[in-house]
């Protein structure tokens, strides 16, 4: 489908999140603590992390279902962090859609799988849209089928499909493999890449599935609430955050426990070296 639009650009900027407590503002749970993230236009990013991290606040304020304590959260030419719930919800219903965890609470289960679509693509106004979708995507025999009566991985792909039905510019999933066995598992990988080359759209999907992060043209590891690493072709680097705070790789900070004084000196322009202070003052 070439005439497709491209993607819509993401960008975070110095987010923080934080979840009441018990109606006490010390209570807070921060979840995010100065987050910034920027994702272009048609990419695919997996954003990775232990649970409680952080990853699926970022999700849910990329999708417009919360609303940052702090900083700016912008979807294309959007700041959604101050857009009216009006219009908030006119965007939410047409450029970007969400791909839950559970599978059964994507599709309307009483409707056949084209029914589910052709209710998508009424935000296009596009009668054969739906038809044009279950062929490009190679689903036109699950046409008929009752979307309830479908396994697991079938309704995340027939969700997959409405989103571009809808006219979705930005995809958002996720653990969408959470419950797939590992066919279920590889036909959902799979088409998220295929809608995100065929259609061009941008891509950003929590998960904990090191296939789904394998796969994945760019990573984004979220730790304590922080973006700690980034992984690009097959490699990951600590990222620098805006207040000069770095986060160590896993296995280097097991080595060093928390309150460890290091040393740190840069060796040209692109090397650092870290030396631990020993007792006595020795390096």
């Amino acid at each position: 489908m070439t005439d497709q639009p491209r993607g819509l650009s993401v960008r975070c900027e110095g987010i923080v999140h934080l979840y009441p407590g018990n109606g006490q503002e010390m209570d807070s749970v921060v979840a995010l603590r100065g987050v910034d993230l920027a994702v272009d236009a048609g990419e695919f990013v997996a954003l990775l992390g232990p649970s409680g991290s952080g990853k699926s606040t970022v999700l849910g304020l990329l999708a417009g279902v919360l609303r940052p304590s702090a900083g700016r959260v912008l979807i294309g030419d959007h700041d959604i962090s101050h857009l009216p719930a009006r219009a908030l919800a006119r965007l939410r219903g047409s450029l970007v859609a969400t791909v839950l965890q559970s599978p059964s609470r994507n599709v309307l289960p009483y409707a056949t799988v084209l029914e589910n679509l052709r209710f998508a693509a009424q935000a296009n106004r596009d009668r054969t849209r739906a038809e044009d979708v279950l062929h490009e995507l190679e689903l036109s025999e699950l046409a008929g089928q009752r979307a309830g009566r479908l396994s697991g991985g079938e309704q995340q792909r027939v969700a997959i499909a409405a989103a571009m039905c809808g006219g979705a510019r930005l995809l958002l999933a996720d653990e969408p493999t959470s419950q797939m066995d590992v066919v279920g598992r590889d036909e959902i990988i799979d088409l998220l890449h295929r809608v995100n080359a065929q259609f061009g759209v941008t891509v950003v999907v929590v998960t904990h599935d090191a296939q789904i992060a394998r796969q994945s043209g760019r990573t984004v590891t979220i730790r304590d609430g922080r973006i700690g690493a980034e992984g690009v072709e097959g490699r990951e680097f600590a990222v620098v955050a805006r207040d000069g705070s770095l986060q160590l790789p896993p296995d280097i900070r097991e080595r060093f426990g928390a309150g460890t004084m290091l040393e740190v000196t840069a060796r040209g322009d692109d090397d650092i070296n870290l030396r631990r202070r020993r007792p006595g003052g020795a390096s």
